[in-house]
């Protein structure tokens, strides 16, 4: 038995708090186009159920109890959010109008990299998996075998988060023609890279209860 409307309540506000995921999908969204930030959140849910997969095979209780895998998990992920950062931040500083105007051009180009980043941004972020093995249970009554709950549940957010995206993307969009203006262009990028490394930064620092 699954204790279905407190999740939904819960999962709904847990999905529109800003993250990595928010971050990556706002700053692809605003440098390749819409599709670019589709393709980033598409990236995150496909993340995502594989945490579920996880979670529901035991796997991430796993990962949790071993310190070397956690580490690396965590690390890896800081190191990845910082590179990204630092890149949004680079493009930010070296960007003039013209250079805004050619990305806009070859934003084709960019698209196959919105999904990986998408999808390496939540997978390497062990917290995501930390969330699951935290919060799922809690809605499941006593005694119930986890594995279909948990994959229900999780398949659940993953489609709530897929909608919430589809809803973020398609608002930044429409002010595009604001958001795609060079300077304001600039600022974002800067922004959202600093944000990214800031993310990178408390992954690294931030201890997770195993």
């Amino acid at each position: 038995m699954i204790h279905l409307y407190p999740f939904l309540l819960l999962s709904i506000f847990l999905i529109v708090l800003p993250g990595p995921d928010t971050a990556v999908v706002t700053k692809n969204t605003i440098s390749v186009g819409k599709i670019g930030g589709l393709k980033t959140a598409l990236g995150v849910c496909c993340a995502l159920f594989l945490h579920t997969a996880a979670a529901s095979l035991g796997l991430s209780a796993v990962m949790m109890q071993s310190a070397l895998l956690f580490s690396a998990l965590k690390y890896i992920g800081a190191v990845y959010l910082t590179y990204l950062g630092v890149k949004a931040l680079y493009s930010a500083i070296k960007q003039g109008e013209a250079a805004g105007m050619e990305t806009d051009v070859n934003s084709k180009g960019l698209q196959p990299a919105c999904f990986r980043q998408g999808f390496l941004t939540d997978f390497l972020n062990p917290k995501v998996a930390a969330f699951f093995l935290t919060f799922l249970p809690q809605f499941v009554a006593p005694g119930v075998h986890s594995f279909a709950p948990f994959l229900m549940m999780g398949a659940a957010y993953t489609a709530m988060t897929a909608i919430w995206f589809l809803f973020y993307i398609s608002f930044i969009h429409y002010i595009s023609d604001f958001m795609k203006r060079p300077k304001t262009k600039k600022w974002i990028e800067g922004i959202t890279g600093a944000v990214m490394i800031g993310f990178g930064i408390k992954l690294a620092l931030e201890k997770v209860e195993r």
